[in-house]
């Protein structure tokens, strides 16, 4: 083993809970952009230790490399990011609408979507009812 953890190893979801609200989980028939009913606020997943698969599987790109900066911890930037094949999803925290719009973020996100295109690949973004490929 590494003795120097990469920075996926050392980090945490801390605080952050934008997993249990911003996608939808068919689950527990939950739409985008509502909280989990198993969500408590200020602790996390009120059934942690027997949460299904759905959820124990899941982690955001924040997580699991070292491809996002610090600036892109989902309770910092307001958006959660993941992949699926060849998409980069980015769900935008409702209460924060513009918050991709902003820099760092956007410009990261065109260079993003530029460097998958060539692939098939690209970057879209989920905000409220707003879909937007960038």
């Amino acid at each position: 083993m590494n003795a120097f953890p990469s920075i996926a190893e050392a980090r945490s979801c801390g605080p952050c809970t934008l997993c249990c609200r911003l996608p939808d989980i068919d689950y527990f028939d939950k739409p985008a952009n509502e909280w989990c009913a198993h969500c408590v606020d200020g602790k996390g997943c009120s059934i942690y230790n027997d949460r299904p698969s759905v959820c124990r599987d899941f982690l955001c790109l924040w997580m699991t490399g070292d491809a996002l900066g610090d600036e892109w911890e989902p309770a910092r930037s307001k958006m959660m990011v993941y992949g699926q094949g060849q998409q980069t999803t980015v769900l935008v925290d409702p209460d924060f609408p513009d918050a991709w719009r902003a820099d760092p973020y956007f410009s990261q996100l065109q260079a993003w979507a530029r460097a998958a295109e060539p692939q098939g690949g690209y970057v879209i973004v989920f905000c409220r009812d707003d879909v937007f490929k960038v």
